[in-house]
This record gives structure tokens, C-alpha cells and sequence, in this order.
């Protein structure tokens, strides 16, 4: 297979795990574990896991010039990124929160536009609103808007989440070309480590791990090695071969998954609307992810 198939497939799996996640994060938030000192726990143990799988890389000396960028993606795409986007869900509704995250594709788009000049392809900018559109239609359809404590905060802190994510794709892609993965995500987490700390570190120390379920430890431990450490190795390989618009339009596969599991657990049922919703997001992925033959390398 071609570094581009190996690099959407990676996305892809990103997509899997991530819908996966949802179901599983749920059973330990907030009961267990409160929202930021989860955050401190994933980010601690991908910390650790990037230090060790490090020593196995390449050796590389990262130029000090590219120290603020490294500390940019820390922010934008670790701390940031996550801290707004708890504290967000936590004053919205699931479901509103669900539908801000998928606008991040058309943020992503509009900022590579103007930041990378990344030409915005008609074919594109359809996929990317075939893909809003069915996505919206899953999350909304069927489902009822809880309450919010502070909807609007909430919203709002969403929607910074999703455009933090944007700036993140763009500011990594730069680190990819110049650099192996190895080199760099070792450095982004560490300072997105320090960065979370100050937020959850109480809310982690609260935590009775001796007194955790089994099957609780087990879907902690999923959550970082898989959810945290290994999504994050597989987006930087994704965004080695794609664009970063490209990158992001996974995101729409998300909810899509996340339905497809819980379907499967029993938790959901399968509905014409639901079918035609898939279409329209795997037609959007597919409008986007496919290369023009004609496009220069």
C-alpha cells in the first residue's frame, strides 16, 4: 500500500478509537474520576509512554528555533485544547457539544486557507458540508437537549476547543516535515503536561485509585494508552502524507462509530435516518480524502 493509504487508514483507526472512547470515558467520568484530573492522567501517562518509545526513534536534535512552535502545539493541541473542551461540555448539552466539535473541518479549512494558502478545491468545501450535514443529522436526530447549567459558556468554550484544534493541525504540520514524530511529541506533551497541571492536579490527587472497580482501572488504562498515546502517534502519521483540512474531516467519523458501537452493545438502534447519515459522511470523507491525478506532488 502507498503512504497515502497507510496514512488514511490511520486516520481512520483514529476515528474508530475516538467513538470508541466515548462510551468508555463516560463510565469514568465524573463518578471516579472529575474532568481535570483525567486530563492529568492522560496527559502524565502519554508522557511517560513517548519518553520511553522515544529511546527506540530516531536521534534527532530539535533546533531551538522550533521550541515555540513545539510549545504553540503544547497549547493549542494538548492543554488548551482539552481544558476547554471538559469545562465546555461540562455547562453544555453532550449533543450541542457534539455538533460545535464538527465545525473544526470548516475552521480548519478557512485557517489553511489563509495561513498555509492552501487552495480551497470545490470539491472539497462540498465534502466538507456533505460531512457537516450528515453528521449533525446523527448526533441531533432522535435525541432530546438536556438542560445546560450554562449553555452559552459552554458553547462558547466548544467552539474555542475546536478552533485551538484548528491552529494545532497547522502549527504541527510544519514540525512533521522537518522531523520525525519521535523527535518532537515527546517535547508537546511534556509542556502540555506542565501546562494542565496547575488546573487538575487537585482534582487528581482526590482520586482513590485503591478503591477503583477493575473494570474502571481497565478503561483508564484504554483511555491513555489508546485514546491518548497511540491516537496522537497515529494523527502525526496521517498528517505526514495529508493536508490538515484532510486530517480533519475524520473528525466526522467519530459520532459515526461512536453510534455503530453502541449499536452493537445494544445501547442504540439502527434507523433509516441513521443509514442515510452514514452515506453522507463517508460520501463528504470520500469527496475530500480523494486526490486530483492531475495535482502536482
Amino acid at each position: 500500500m502507498s503512504k497515502r493509504t497507510w496514512a488514511l487508514l490511520a486516520a481512520t483507526l483514529v476515528s474508530i478509537i475516538y467513538g470508541v472512547t466515548f462510551t468508555i470515558a463516560k463510565d469514568v467520568m465524573p463518578e471516579y474520576i472529575d474532568a481535570y484530573g483525567f486530563i492529568v492522567l492522560r496527559v502524565g501517562g502519554s508522557v511517560i509512554l513517548f519518553w520511553l518509545i522515544s529511546f527506540f526513534g530516531p536521534t534527532e536534535k530539535i533546533a531551538k528555533e522550533d521550541f515555540p512552535r513545539i510549545v504553540a502545539a503544547a497549547f493549542f493541541g494538548v492543554a488548551f485544547n482539552m481544558l476547554t473542551f471538559f469545562k465546555g461540555l461540562s455547562y453544555t448539552s453532550p449533543i450541542m457539544g457534539a455538533v460545535l466539535m464538527v465545525t473544526t473541518p470548516m475552521i480548519v479549512l478557512v485557517l489553511s486557507a489563509f495561513m498555509m494558502k492552501e487552495r480551497m478545491e470545490n470539491r472539497k468545501i462540498l465534502g466538507i458540508f456533505l460531512g457537516l450535514a450528515g453528521t449533525v443529522a446523527l448526533i441531533l436526530y432522535g435525541k432530546s437537549l438536556v438542560n445546560a447549567t450554562n449553555a452559552t459558556l459552554g458553547n462558547i468554550l466548544v467552539f474555542v476547543n475546536a478552533i485551538s484544534y484548528g491552529f494545532y493541525l497547522i502549527i504541527v504540520k510544519k514540525l512533521m516535515d522537518k522531523y520525525n514524530a519521535f523527535t518532537f511529541v515527546k517535547w508537546i506533551y511534556t509542556f502540555g503536561f506542565l501546562m494542565v497541571l496547575p488546573f487538575g492536579w487537585n482534582e487528581f490527587q482526590a482520586v482513590d485509585f485503591a478503591t477503583l472497580p477493575i473494570d474502571i482501572i481497565y478503561k483508564v488504562v484504554f483511555v491513555v494508552i489508546f485514546s491518548t498515546f497511540l491516537t496522537y502517534l497515529l494523527n502525526l502519521i496521517s498528517m505526514r502524507e495529508l493536508k490538515p483540512t484532510t486530517v480533519a474531516v475524520f473528525i466526522y467519523l467519530q459520532p459515526l462509530f461512536a453510534t455503530i458501537f453502541a449499536i452493537s452493545l445494544g445501547k442504540d438502534d439502527l434507523s433509516l435516518v441513521k443509514i442515510l447519515s452514514a452515506v453522507l459522511i463517508f460520501i463528504g470523507v470520500y469527496l475530500v480524502t480523494q486526490k486530483k491525478s492531475t495535482q502536482p506532488q
